[in-house]
């Protein structure tokens, strides 16, 4: 029986070197050493072994089992090696073989808002932000917006909760500031701004606005219609014309919206501006007494103006953009233009 056992497991070794498969190899594994496999029904025949020899054989059994395991176990090895240094050799990339590259691109959106930051830069103001998820509080009542006020009906809101919601306007970033701070302030507030609209060529239920916010001593009308007068001809053009329509926001008093020349047939009429020669960018207006007393203020001793733009507008009307969707696709073609 010994000569067996040393037999089968040259048979095996035999049979191992011939073999560069994982599926012969289990079954390899099956026909030697599984429950039907030859080592077993060799061990079966150890019953007919006279009694002194059945110890030294029941040894000799053992070894041959851990060895022929072994020599499996190992092959197993050898064969994932081998597949792995195939696999490699296969994936490898030459680092070193010329290509071409392609640059990436600024984001209109990003170039508009680095040229809007900038400017006000320029005048001493300071960028602050604010929780995209808002306080009802925030959003509305401090900025004199009551529950049961109809300009709320203007403003399609996500609410979270009864008294939380995807803020609808940067403009709750002046109440924080304004309880943060002491005057006098000048701030801009960049952000993503969120109400319930279908998705079409000017509507997105997310898009972007930059809020402004100056509150001092004797800040007047004719601060807003400066600073806004320059800044539109900085992002639009020296040759630019601005003109201010009186408007209507709860939080601004008086309220005004303001229009820029079209930037498309200079204030002749066109179908862009509708034949008036007039495009309406952002709207403005004087700090309502109301909110700079919800701010910390006294509105008995301090003025302020605000104003709040859509960025996407911007980046539309500056760059003759005729559909925001274009903002937000990713189009390599669209952004490889900037």
């Amino acid at each position: 029986m010994k000569e067996e056992l040393i037999a089968l497991k040259s048979e095996l070794d035999e049979l191992l070197g011939s073999i560069d498969d994982l599926t012969e190899i289990n079954s390899l594994r099956v026909k030697f050493l599984g429950k039907k496999g030859k080592l077993t029904a060799l061990m079966k025949k150890m019953g007919e072994l006279p009694p002194v020899e059945r110890p030294v054989i029941g040894q000799l059994v053992n070894r041959i089992k851990e060895e022929m395991e072994f020599a499996i176990e190992e092959k197993i090895k050898t064969i994932k090696e081998q597949i792995k240094k195939e696999k490699i050799e296969k994936e490898k990339i030459d680092v070193t073989v010329p290509t071409k590259v392609i640059l990436g691109h600024r984001h209109p959106l990003t170039i508009v808002l680095n040229e809007v930051i900038n400017f006000f830069y320029g005048l001493g103001y300071e960028v602050v932000e604010g929780p995209e998820v808002e306080w009802d509080y925030y959003n509305f009542e401090a900025l004199n917006i009551p529950k049961d006020h109809p300009a709320r009906d203007l403003q399609d809101t996500f609410y979270i909760t009864e008294d939380i919601l995807l803020r609808t306007h940067t403009s709750p970033v002046q109440i924080r500031t304004m309880e943060k701070s002491k005057p006098p302030i000048k701030v801009i507030v960049p952000g993503r701004v969120y109400r319930s609209d279908a998705v079409d060529a000017t509507h997105s239920p997310v898009f972007h606005q930059v809020e402004g916010l100056v509150v001092g001593e004797s800040v007047t009308m004719a601060d807003l219609k400066g600073t806004l007068t320059a800044f539109a001809k900085a992002i639009f053009g020296e040759e630019r014309k601005t003109r201010f329509r009186p408007s209507f926001f709860p939080f601004t008093e008086p309220s005004a919206e303001m229009d820029i020349s079209c930037i498309s047939c200079n204030g002749i009429g066109c179908r862009l501006c509708s034949y008036t020669g007039w495009i309406e960018i952002l709207g403005c207006g004087m700090v309502h007494p109301n909110v700079i007393k919800n701010g910390g203020y006294d509105p008995e001793k301090v003025s302020g103006f605000a104003f709040g733009m859509g960025l996407e507008r911007i980046a539309l009307l500056k760059y003759n953009i005729d559909d925001m969707r274009l903002l937000f696709e990713n189009d390599l073609r669209f952004l490889s233009q900037f």
